[in-house]
C-alpha cells in the first residue's frame, strides 16, 4: 500500500472500532468531534438542600448494616458516621427462601426477583466522590468489599451488581451521593458476553485478554490517563462514550472481593484521581460507574479480570444507538486520555 493510501485511511473522519473483550463495535466519529475542552459545558448546578434528605436524617438511617467513622469500621452507628451501608427502602429485589419459576404458555416465563438491594452512602451531602478526600473514597470501596463478601454467601445470589449514579442525567433520583448494591439469581447479559469472550481467549491463547490489553496500553501509553503501583486508568480503545474510563488492576485478579488492604489503598487512589480529572476536565459531568467482576455462582471464572467502568454522560442515545445497539463517540479515546492527563 502506498503512502497516499495510508494517509487517506488514517485521516478518514470516522472509524469503527472492535471491542475484543465484548464483541461489540463502536463508532468513533471524530469528524463530528468538538475539541476536548468543549465537552466542559457551562453547567449551572443547583445544589439540592439537605433539608428533607432521607440520607441526612439520622433516624432514617439507623438500620445501617455497616458503618465507618474516620476510616475505621465501627460496631454501632453514631452521629459521627462517615460512610454507611443500609437496606434500600424501596428494593427492586427481595430476599426469599424459594426461587419460583412460572410459565405463561410456552413463550413467557417469570422468576421471582429474589435478592438483596442495599445503598452505600457518604456523609457529606454536597460533595461527590470526585470531590472527596482519598481516605473517604477508600471507605466507600471498603464497604463495597465488605458487603460483597457477606452477600455472596446468601441464598440465590449468583451475581452482585455495584454501581453509582451521579447527577440527574445519570439516573440519580436523590442528590445525596450514594451507590447501590443489588444481587440477582441471574447474571448480567453484558457480563455473560465478557465471560464467554474471556474464557474463549484464555483457552485459545493461554492468557488473560485483559492482561494482554493492559500490557499493550502500558507499552503504547496513548490511552493511559493515570497509573499507580497497582492500577491503570485507561480510556479504552473502543470507548462506548466520550471520556469513558476503565480502572483495572495491573495483576490478574478475577474476584474483586478478594482485594487486599494495600490494593484497596491503590484502588481508592486511582478512583480519586480519575473522578477528580473528570470533575475538573468536564465541569462535574453526570456519570455512572459500575463493577464487572467474576460472578459468585460457584463456577470457576479465574480466567476473568475484574475492572470498573466510568461512563460520563457526554451525549444522549438516539435512534441509531438504540436501534443498532452501536454507540457513537465523538472524540478519539487517545485525545480524551491526553486531555484528562492534563487536568
Amino acid at each position: 500500500m502506498n503512502e497516499e493510501n495510508k494517509k487517506g485511511e488514517n485521516d478518514f473522519p470516522s472509524e469503527l472500532r472492535y471491542d475484543i473483550s465484548s464483541g461489540d463495535w463502536v463508532v468513533v466519529a471524530s469528524g463530528r468531534a468538538k475539541r476536548p475542552e468543549m465537552f466542559k459545558e457551562e453547567r449551572v448546578k443547583e445544589k439540592e438542600s439537605e433539608e428533607n434528605c432521607p440520607f441526612c436524617d439520622f433516624e432514617n438511617i439507623s438500620n445501617a448494616k455497616v458503618s465507618f467513622e474516620d476510616g475505621k469500621q465501627v460496631e454501632k452507628l453514631t452521629e459521627n458516621w462517615s460512610a454507611i451501608a443500609i437496606p434500600n427502602k424501596y428494593p427492586a429485589f427481595l430476599p426469599a427462601e424459594k426461587l419460583e419459576r412460572r410459565y405463561e404458555n410456552s413463550l413467557y416465563q417469570t422468576i421471582n426477583a429474589v435478592g438483596y438491594h442495599e445503598v452505600i452512602i457518604t456523609r457529606d451531602h454536597y460533595k461527590s466522590l470526585g470531590e472527596l478526600e482519598k481516605e473517604k473514597v477508600r471507605e466507600v470501596f471498603a464497604l463495597y468489599r465488605q458487603r460483597y463478601l457477606e452477600l455472596k454467601e446468601k441464598k440465590h445470589v449468583n451475581y452482585i451488581s455495584i454501581f453509582h449514579n451521579h447527577g440527574k442525567e445519570a439516573g440519580a433520583s436523590i442528590a445525596h451521593p450514594h451507590s447501590q448494591i443489588l444481587t440477582t439469581p441471574l447474571i448480567d447479559i453484558d457480563l455473560n458476553k465478557a465471560l464467554a469472550k474471556g474464557r474463549n481467549y484464555f483457552e485459545d491463547k493461554k492468557n488473560c485478554i485483559y492482561c494482554q490489553m493492559n500490557d499493550w496500553e502500558v507499552q503504547k501509553k496513548e490511552r493511559i490517563v493515570y497509573e499507580n503501583e497497582l492500577f491503570l486508568v485507561i480510556c479504552p480503545f473502543a470507548s462506548k462514550a466520550a471520556f469513558q474510563t476503565i480502572i483495572s488492576p495491573k495483576r490478574h485478579l478475577a474476584y474483586f472481593e478478594e482485594i487486599g488492604e494495600h490494593e484497596l489503598d491503590m484502588l481508592a487512589d486511582a478512583f480519586s484521581v480519575a473522578l477528580s480529572k473528570l470533575y475538573k476536565g468536564l465541569n462535574d459531568p453526570a456519570y455512572n460507574f459500575y463493577l464487572h467482576c467474576a460472578p459468585s455462582d460457584g463456577m470457576d471464572h479465574s480466567y476473568y479480570h475484574w475492572h470498573w467502568t466510568i461512563l460520563p454522560k457526554t451525549s444522549v442515545w438516539a435512534g441509531f444507538e438504540l436501534g443498532a445497539r452501536m454507540e457513537i463517540s465523538t472524540i478519539k479515546p487517545e485525545k480524551a486520555a491526553e486531555y484528562l492527563r492534563e487536568q
